[in-house]
């Protein structure tokens, strides 16, 4: 299997990206609080917003529409319990 690392520093693969991506992470502040990807040098984070891309992120939709996505998120979770 070929690996490509998208954070060199950490050894972050595009892989794990993506995979950050579909479990919620939608900025690139978000990938680096899961897996540090662009919080040493800066040089993949210009890559990682290619890959996050503007696909459908409900916490920026929500941000999109003048919501706070965080107060809505915890909302969503509190209700779920």
């Amino acid at each position: 299997m070929n690996r490509v690392y998208v954070c060199s520093c950490f050894g972050v693969t595009e892989k794990q990206v993506k995979e950050h991506a579909d479990a919620g992470a939608c900025t690139p502040r978000q990938i680096a609080s899961a897996c540090k990807a662009g919080t040493d040098c800066g040089s993949c984070v210009r890559r990682i917003q290619a890959i996050l891309g503007r696909g459908s992120c409900p916490r920026r939709e929500l941000l999109d529409q003048g919501m706070p996505a965080l107060t809505a998120e915890v909302t969503e979770l509190s209700e779920a319990a």
